[in-house]
């Protein structure tokens, strides 16, 4: 930042609103985003009604009302409405999810209120605030420069010319505001701002900014299908298409048997709907949404739905050092010069020795003024107050030099004073240091690195003030001396990392920090026996050396953000799935390259954000390792989900299918399917979604990226539990039928049909674990569908109107205690076949 610009932030009128004139504004306004459709309900209805089950159960509504069946008709259409009701429900917490998730994922802003810097959401921004605006920043809204330092932004967004444009100041009467052209002093919402800084006062928000105007949406959660989202809409259509066919060849028998072609359309209606999977696609959408919703909570947001399926899948993962593993809270704690080492706090600070005065000082002067480095804000708190006025140019740091100078005009004739720091080789290397001299700072450096400290150089200079050079090296700088600061290590890393290891992901901690210090801070976090690549080793490795150097690499140190997409390419030609942190500008690159990218949420740019499938809310380490337990926990959640509605068409199909082979009565008419469906989507969304992830979550190597969710030992495990299932209805309706009307047969066959169905929902909630311990883990959903599913069981079976609608007869208790048996005897059987298929299911996983 300017020293002008620094200097400008303490005139009164450059102080920002208050928070109560923000809060009055805000609510007058209304916040600072684009309007949401106004006709979604109505968008959810007209797709509700669509849906094959919703028409299936219209139409036989239609027949039994021609047949002159008011009960069956009524009772229908109430099966109708209550679909609706439930799909409305479903689709309004999936948009509530997703809706939570866009919030959090619009731009950040940082603005001046009550004259003090606050990083906002972007929402809550309104007119008459001052933005910040800095290199990788989204501008928030529309707004007239009032200081500006090398401001480029890409206006692409609203204009379509990707070149950049130039702006400047406004200093005088405003030109036409329009999108695009150079020195504008405008910026607009949802510009990127490329290069510089600035300071820019709000003029618009919301529908009011020109991007509102033409109604484009910056921030949307994508929607592009996965490759597990292809293969379930695959499966869908290839059982949709099995279940008419099947259901052409059922209105034949029945048609043929009994010559009642209006009957035997209905059975093939009822055939049809009981093969219809319409709940794979509810599954996808539910799951993939709530997870969503769940990992913001366990601060991970996601940017990208799919990538919630490559978390089960990472077997490498990159990480930041600063900020991610330590806590970003720098403080200076050693200072090296003219070969005298002192240890902070000092007793009297303020009558430091000259040298180490001197070294502080320029420490601070080669620092930004208004600084937002935590390393920076360390010197000038050691230093006292930063200096605000007298600051003529900066040289930054670069990727050729890893340090910055910081050019003053202290009033003295026609010199100005030069302050520099940086990497201490790079600093040595400014001063022409000779090899004695560099050995020495070096052997100093690497003791103070080996305690964990983050080592700086810094230098001081003296130049004309007439002709400044070009760059840093121009300059004739003397070495003062080196800094140490400490990060201390985030206290829950050591856990997380080796809650890493123990789930077959392999850490790996980049950073751009000494090596020394780098190995001193990994050794802590529990990265330590590995090896340690440096950035200019990298550079003389060609792509096959970097392959099968990375294998045995635990720490990368001296790395530029550039760098991290060779290391990214280099792990995934190994055949790893990576993910990778990062929050610079030149960070997105490996962001987008990796097959998880994790952008940090406090301290990252927009352009990494952007860039990245998942947002860190509070860039801890922790919360990626949190956020990984629970992508493995969405993911066998879904798994089970799959199987449990696989499972259970094959009885339901069965039963609609058998008694047309075998010559007996109905037992399911377009009413029993209808009730079924009732129980089917709520247990196959919201309860299986609901499921706690089981111990062993963590304790299980990476699932295989190119795993299908429904692999051969689900699908046998699956198709197991549903002929055991169609077995024990099939035999509780030969039963009954041998001993009781048909009627009365129908609701003893139906009762076991679904007490077989709750069987299978307990049968696949995490089959991982064992039937008390699942229900000691109180899955509270699966406990309410079970009873509202029994208590609606008892309604259709004793009140008799809905029997009468059902076509059942009066079922006695003995019956009742049958169906009851059947079962809890499929639950045991079908829990021993879950556990089978799961032993068979976890060697295959681990098969690359």
């Amino acid at each position: 930042m300017t020293n002008a610009w620094s200097a400008s932030m303490q005139e009164p009128e450059l102080q920002g609103l208050s928070q109560e004139e923000a809060r009055r504004s805000l609510a007058a306004q209304g916040p600072n985003s684009l309007p949401q459709a106004q006709q979604r309900m109505a968008a959810l209805l007209l797709h509700t009604v669509r849906e094959p089950m919703f028409l299936l159960l219209l139409v036989a509504s239609v027949l039994y009302l021609a047949l002159g069946d008011w009960h069956e008709g009524v009772a229908l259409l109430v099966m109708a409405a209550l679909t609706i009701g439930l799909a409305l429900f479903q689709e309004g917490r999936t948009e509530r999810a997703l809706q939570a998730l866009r919030d959090l994922s619009s731009p950040r802003a940082l603005v001046l209120r009550d004259g003090r810097a606050l990083r906002i959401a972007g929402s809550e921004v309104v007119e008459g605030d001052l933005l910040l605006l800095a290199e990788g920043d989204r501008v928030a809204a529309d707004a007239v420069l009032l200081q500006a330092s090398g401001l480029r932004v890409d206006e692409s967004l609203l204009t379509g010319e990707s070149q950049a444009v130039a702006k400047s100041a406004a200093g005088g009467p405003l030109p036409p505001a329009t999108p695009g052209g150079d020195e504008m002093p405008f910026v607009w919402s949802g510009s990127l701002v490329l290069q510089g800084e600035g300071l820019a006062r709000v003029s618009a928000t919301g529908p009011r900014t020109e991007l509102g105007k033409i109604g484009r949406s910056l921030q949307a959660v994508g929607s592009e299908p996965s490759p597990m989202q292809r293969d379930a809409s695959r499966m869908t259509r290839l059982m949709a298409v099995a279940g008419v066919a099947v259901s052409l060849l059922a209105v034949l028998l029945y048609g043929l048997q009994g010559g009642d072609w209006l009957a035997a359309i209905l059975a093939g209606i009822a055939l049809t709907m009981s093969l219809l999977p319409a709940e794979f696609p509810v599954i996808m959408t539910v799951f993939l949404a709530i997870g969503a919703w769940r990992m913001a909570r366990v601060q991970v947001l996601t940017r990208r739905l799919p990538s919630i399926e490559a978390l089960g899948s990472i077997t490498v993962l990159c990480t930041d050092k600063t900020g991610t593993l330590t806590q970003n809270r720098m403080g200076v704690e050693q200072l090296y010069a003219e070969g005298e080492l002192l240890q902070l706090p000092f007793s009297a600070q303020d009558v430091l020795p000259a040298a180490f005065d001197d070294l502080v000082r320029f420490a601070a002067l080669a620092s930004k003024p208004r600084a937002s480095d935590p390393m920076e804000q360390a010197f000038h708190a050691l230093a006292g107050s930063p200096r605000q006025d007298g600051l003529l140019r900066e040289y930054p740091l670069s990727a050729g030099l890893r340090a910055m100078t910081q050019v003053w005009d202290e009033g003295e004739a026609d010199l100005a004073t030069v302050a520099a720091k940086g990497a201490p080789e790079a600093i040595g290397a400014l001063c022409r240091l000779d090899a004695t001299q560099m050995t020495a700072m070096r052997a100093a450096a690497d003791r103070m690195a080996a305690q964990g400290l983050r080592v700086l150089g810094v230098a001081r200079a003296q130049h004309a003030l007439s002709l400044l050079p070009a760059g840093q090296d121009g300059f004739r700088y003397s070495f003062l001396g080196l800094m140490g600061l400490a990060d201390p290590l985030r206290a829950e890393v050591p856990d997380a990392v080796g809650q890493c290891h123990a789930a077959g992901i392999r850490v790996i901690m980049i950073t751009g920090d000494y090596p020394v210090t780098a190995s001193s801070i990994a050794q802590r976090a529990g990265l330590a026996g590995g090896a340690v690549l440096t950035g200019e080793e990298l550079e003389r490795l060609d792509d096959a050396a970097l392959r099968a150097r990375l294998a045995a690499v635990t720490v990368c140190a001296r790395i530029s953000p550039m760098q991290k997409l060779r290391i990214v390419e280099a792990l995934k030609a190994n055949g790893e799935v990576v993910a990778m942190t990062g929050d610079g500008v030149n960070d997105a690159p490996a962001l987008k390259a990796a097959h998880v990218g994790i952008a940090m949420g406090q301290r990252g740019t927009d352009v990494a954000r952007e860039a990245a499938a998942l947002v860190l809310l509070d860039d801890n380490f922790a919360s990626i390792v949190r956020g990984i337990r629970l992508g493995r926990r969405i993911f066998a959640n879904m798994r089970s989900a799959f199987s449990y509605v696989f499972a259970i068409h094959v009885p339901i199909a069965g039963m609609a299918l058998l008694p047309a082979v075998m010559g007996w009565p109905m037992l399911l008419y377009p009413m029993h399917i209808a009730f079924l469906e009732l129980v089917i989507g709520p247990a196959c969304s919201l309860a299986f979604e609901y499921e706690a992830s089981d111990a062993g979550a963590m304790a299980r190597p990476p699932r295989r990226a190119d795993a299908p969710l429904l692999e051969r030992a689900t699908l046998a495990g699956a198709l197991v539990q549903g002929v055991v299932g169609l077995l024990a209805t099939a035999l509780a309706y030969a039963l009954a039928l041998g001993q009781l009307p048909a009627p009365a047969a129908r609701a003893a066959g139906f009762a076991a049909l679904v007490l077989v169905n709750l069987s299978l929902i307990f049968s696949n909630l995490s089959a991982a674990r064992s039937a008390l311990l699942r229900q000691a883990a109180g899955n509270r959903v699966s406990h309410l569908v079970a009873a509202v599913t029994c208590t609606m069981l008892l309604l259709v079976l004793y009140v008799p109107p809905l029997g009468q609608a059902f076509q059942f007869g009066v079922l006695g208790a003995l019956e009742l205690g049958l169906a009851l048996a059947v079962g809890l005897a499929c639950f045991v059987v079908n829990q021993a076949a879950m556990r089978a298929a799961v032993r068979w299911q976890r060697p295959i996983e681990r098969k690359a």
